[in-house]
């Protein structure tokens, strides 16, 4: 028999966690987890690509990883590696650091949250109804997987080294190469 045992927290325990620290922490279900720390291709990635957007959205706001997302739906608080916001920017009713209406959510994978990147926080983050994209930016090759909102659901797609990334809503055409120019990526 485990002795070990699952504590929950409340969303204010989290907040007093977060105000106490460096650590980025996501929160779900009443769990907090630290989130991991990214290498120097991780962290050249995440402000390729959020640079890149910037220049291609204009009327839309692009912020870091500094900047939490909370999903209604399922409750998970995260800090994506990238955020676009296209309309005025709207906030949890409990938290107003967390924002609830991102268009487009960027993840840049690592060895250790790879799986969790395309698997489950995925699934959380198309349960936000202003959501159009994610982009999900792989650490191991030039590559980046588009999860696009369609009528019918979300259409997955691999945008590989020669391609774009292309977008109807918010409108966007971005070269995959000019996010991975100079990088030099983490081994597999």
């Amino acid at each position: 028999m485990s002795t070990a045992r699952r504590v929950h927290h409340s969303y204010d325990d989290y907040l007093l966690l977060l105000s106490s620290g460096d650590t980025k922490l996501e929160f779900c279900d009443g769990e907090i987890f630290a989130m991991a720390g990214g290498t120097p291709a991780h962290a050249e990635l995440s402000v390729a690509t959020s640079s890149l957007l910037r220049s291609a959205l204009g009327g839309c706001k692009v912020y870091s990883s500094d900047l939490k997302v909370h999903v209604e739906a399922t409750g998970l608080s995260t800090f994506p590696d990238g955020t676009v916001v296209c309309e005025e920017l709207r906030t949890a009713a409990f938290d107003r650091n967390a924002v609830i209406n991102p268009a487009i959510v960027v993840e840049v994978t690592s060895r250790s949250t790879e799986d969790y990147d395309r698997g489950e926080k995925t699934s959380h983050y198309k349960q936000i109804p202003s959501l159009q994209a994610i982009l999900i930016v792989s650490h191991r090759r030039r590559q980046i997987t588009l999860v696009v909102r369609t009528d019918d659901g979300f259409d997955v797609r691999d945008v590989r080294s020669g391609e774009r990334v292309r977008l109807v809503s918010p409108a966007l055409d971005l070269a995959v190469d000019d996010v991975y120019r100079g990088v030099e990526l983490d081994p597999a």
